[in-house]
């Protein structure tokens, strides 16, 4: 069955996560996406002495891999050639790395107009701080989302994942996606980018509300609402875990209210609106644990869940890997792990469904330049000698 990207060649010369989730993004559409390395592999494998790392793994399935030095001459040209034939190259290099090695948008859009380049990176391309070196991490703090992380009386805390990543992996598939839709009508591509610290900033709109409407910068809230503007808001402590609880309209505060027994809060004009609410969190959220005391996780979501109470277990790592809703959508598939540790690797899935085509298999992220001389031969229509030279075999 035709995907929606089929046809569509990718060159993927993404690292660690932002470039390469993009890249897995466009491969699950049906594209042709073909991992560019260097000999030596992409940054992320040195996480391993194996240079085998389960993020590789888990970030690069339904990819061919091939390696091209760039250092040298012949593998700069070889990578030329073959974006001649591409419709997509993706990277996230440092600003102005591949400009230096002559391998930039301008350069190779010379012999290939209809090309779509992306870059992704840290701050964009331009700006006071697009020199910056950036990670994960560094992006959270200057966005402001550690400092909003936390409890109030700790310290700044970073995201569990590495959100800045994710997000902006996902902003440059979009950005690609609209240069190939624009290409259907103007027949040209494009330069795309995208900046990590742009993609963080949409998701401030809680707290970034409260400083607008209390003119003063929002604490720290801990599990409660970013903007302290919802109660029940919060994660509750239970007998083997905690569980997640919300309220959002009136009909389930008077459902969760009358459960634990404190029908005498509802018509209580401190607890009337979802505004009034908000102003006696710490009263609501005491009730709450008092009815929580004794209670196992699974027993709790599941009478809340018959009253329509949105609420959640927290679970772990472990939990989510072999969670029953994850398999049944296919974002769980179990390929073989080829380092160090379990058996196999459960490499997501396609988030994105589309009615007109299935989920695509997935199939184990390449070996370190496992199709080089295919992919040379058949995109690039270099001769068998030429593949020697170019990787070094002469």
């Amino acid at each position: 069955m035709r995907q929606p990207l089929s046809g569509v060649k990718v060159l993927d010369l993404g690292q660690i996560y932002q470039g390469p989730y993009c890249g897995m993004i466009l491969s699950y559409m049906g594209a042709d996406v073909i991992k560019v390395e260097p000999p030596w592999g992409e940054n992320i494998r040195t996480r391993t002495e194996d240079g085998v790392p389960p993020q590789y793994q888990y970030l690069n399935p339904n990819k061919r891999g091939i390696t091209l030095d760039f250092k040298s001459e012949e593998g700069r040209d070889a990578f030329r050639r073959l974006a001649e034939k591409a419709d997509v190259v993706l990277e996230n290099y440092s600003t102005g790395t591949m400009d230096s090695l002559g391998l930039g948008y301008d350069d190779l859009s010379e012999n290939n107009p209809g090309l779509v380049y992306a870059h992704g990176s840290g701050y964009g391309d331009n700006g006071p701080y697009s020199d910056y070196p950036a990670m994960d991490l560094t992006v959270q703090a200057m966005s402001g989302a550690i400092h909003t992380t936390g409890f109030p009386d700790g310290h700044p805390v970073k995201a569990g994942p590495a959100i800045c990543d994710f997000f902006g992996g996902i902003h440059l598939a979009v950005g690609i996606l609209g240069a190939l839709y624009g290409r259907e009508f103007t027949g040209e591509g494009q330069y795309v980018e995208v900046g990590m610290f742009d993609c963080m900033y949409p998701t401030l709109a809680s707290p970034v509300s409260s400083w607008v409407s209390k003119n003063d910068a929002p604490p720290r809230t801990g599990n409660k609402h970013s903007g302290l503007a919802i109660a029940p808001y919060n994660v509750y402590e239970v007998d083997d875990g905690y569980v997640a609880i919300i309220c959002i309209s009136e009909h389930q505060w008077e459902s969760l209210a009358e459960l634990i027994g404190r029908e005498e809060m509802i018509g209580d004009e401190r607890y009337d609106s979802k505004y009034a609410r908000a102003q006696h969190m710490d009263t609501i959220d005491a009730a709450i644990e008092e009815w929580l005391e004794g209670k196992r996780k699974d027993d709790v979501v599941d009478v809340l869940l018959d009253l329509d109470v949105p609420c959640a277990p927290v679970q772990t790592v472990e939990d989510i890997v072999d969670d029953e809703h994850l398999d049944h959508r296919g974002m769980l598939n179990f390929v073989e792990n080829r380092s160090f540790g379990r058996e196999e690797i459960p490499v997501p899935g396609m988030p994105i469904k589309f009615s007109g085509s299935e989920d695509p298999d997935v199939t184990p992220a390449p070996d370190l330049g496992e199709h080089t001389d295919e992919v040379l031969a058949e995109l690039g229509g270099f001769s068998p000698e030429e593949i020697s030279r170019i990787n070094g075999d002469d």
